[in-house]
């Protein structure tokens, strides 16, 4: 990820916060998300997904009066040098709001402490969300490999 210390992260719309309390994720809802709509996720176990949680740093973003849960996303990291964005969702209910950009947004800016050399995410289809917040393609994509258990 390239410096991105003059992007500001985008404000969410009215009615709705950010948090990276991990107390608030409903992890049921995440799971119904992620195993019955997001294509890289389908039919993903609960269980799976509740074991990603736990091992993650979690984020959401809700709405203020309900407290209803709108978007996810959680980042793998060691904390130091690297981190591994994913499970980036809104509720199709309330997308077009910006909420998705706005979450990834905020959560760039709870990372940036950590001094983390790069921060990775694979998308298919949400590339112009990304490059606003400072995200590129690999420079280097020779570079990397994948080990797959499927």
């Amino acid at each position: 990820m390239d410096d991105t210390s003059d992007l500001v992260p985008p404000a969410l719309a009215d009615g709705y916060e950010f948090s990276a309390d991990p107390a608030r994720v409903d992890a049921a809802r995440v799971h119904h998300w992620l195993s019955t709509d997001a294509y890289w996720a389908l039919g993903r176990p609960r269980e799976k997904q509740d074991r990603a949680i736990a091992g993650s740093l979690n984020f959401g973003v809700y709405e203020t009066f309900s407290g209803d849960q709108v978007a996810y996303a959680r980042v793998v990291t060691d904390r130091t040098t690297f981190a591994w964005l994913c499970d980036v969702y809104v509720d199709p209910a309330v997308r077009g709001k910006g909420i998705g950009t706005a979450l990834v947004g905020a959560v760039r800016e709870h990372l940036r402490p950590y001094g983390l050399r790069r921060v990775l995410l694979a998308t298919q289809d949400a590339h112009g969300v990304y490059e606003k917040l400072g995200f590129a393609p690999l420079a280097r994509p020779d570079h990397w490999m994948a080990l797959l258990f499927e």
